[in-house]
């Protein structure tokens, strides 16, 4: 018989079915899997169903060896950075992840961070709650009206895409990119040739690339000083993108007029020199936090499982 792990809780559907179809084991925990619990989900489970956190590097695999036992990492999740591929691949281990069942909950977030640093909603909003508020007057709180303004977006697969119509669409935005080639858009948008160039002309610079080595601090100094010191940093894809020290001295400085983070080079730590700042929005890597949004995922996830489990093809293997 199949052994099944789901190394964190789901939602009530998705634990539901994959204790009903695969008699799945559920791990009731919310935070990552310890090294150990890596290395013992290897070895005694032919599926683990994994998410953000879960480093699967190579030494996980390696301490595993010869024991090793499972057959599939069914991702929670579209991004699969935490993932050493290469090692699983080696190891006869099969990838999948969760890609299409992301991308609208993901785009709307990277709206909102756009909105709330913009218009200066999170501290508008501290000032009520703290009881400071003295009422409304013609110069408080004077933030930057988004509509008809620049984006600049940073990596235009599925969710670049969704975060550009809406802008288009929704705000009347311009629109340019960076991406490796030129995309078919129902909507004009201008593609430019490096992260650079792209800084240098928007008022809004999204981040939406997929994480890895390749991606790494690709938002530097360089970028930040290209950007205008009226521009804002937004980014919704993962946090090592993003070289926190460079960013802290662009706000410090004022190269940047400020920025909406929904995702942290060290996560869950957020340097205390971000959180201090009124001009910086920052979420809970809320991305894909809305219940139908996580369903979908847990479900997409589990599809993967089934086809492993009757040997049909994975509908979404990345390795």
């Amino acid at each position: 018989m199949t052994k099944v792990l789901i190394a964190r809780r789901m939602t009530a559907g998705v634990e539901a079915r994959a204790k009903t179809e695969f008699d799945a084991v559920v791990r009731m925990e919310t935070a990552p899997m310890s090294e150990d619990e890596m290395v013992a989900a290897l070895c005694d489970y032919d599926v683990v169903m994994m998410s953000l956190g879960d480093h699967f590097t190579a030494d996980i695999f390696a301490k595993a060896g010869a024991n090793l036992r499972c057959k599939l990492l069914a991702n929670f999740g579209v991004g699969f950075n935490h993932i050493d591929v290469s090692a699983a691949k080696a190891a006869g281990v099969a990838v999948t992840n969760t890609p299409g069942a992301v991308t609208d909950a993901t785009a709307d977030i990277a709206l909102t961070l756009m909105l709330m640093t913009a218009r200066r909603a999170g501290e508008g909003e501290r000032s009520v709650r703290a009881g400071a508020w003295e009422g409304w007057h013609p110069v408080q709180f004077l933030g930057t009206h988004m509509s008809g303004r620049h984006v600049g977006i940073l990596g235009m697969g599925r969710i670049g895409q969704a975060i550009a119509r809406r802008c288009h669409f929704g705000f009347g935005m311009e629109v340019s990119y960076v991406a490796r080639s030129d995309k078919e858009l129902n909507f004009p948008a201008t593609r430019c040739r490096d992260v650079q160039s792209l800084a240098a002309r928007v008022d809004f610079l999204v981040v939406a690339v997929p994480g890895g080595a390749d991606t790494q601090h690709l938002i530097n100094t360089d970028v930040f000083e290209s950007m205008k010191n009226t521009g804002f940093l937004i980014n919704i894809a993962r946090g090592e993108v993003v070289d926190e020290i460079a960013l802290i001295h662009a706000l410090e400085s004022k190269k940047i007029a400020g920025a909406g983070l929904d995702v942290y080079e060290f996560e869950p730590k957020v340097p205390e020199t971000l959180r201090r700042r009124e001009n910086v929005t920052l979420l809970p890597h809320l991305g894909t936090a809305a219940e139908e949004v996580r369903n979908d995922m847990g479900h997409m996830a589990l599809d993967n499982v089934a086809a492993f489990i009757i040997g049909q093809a994975l509908p979404n293997r990345v390795s």
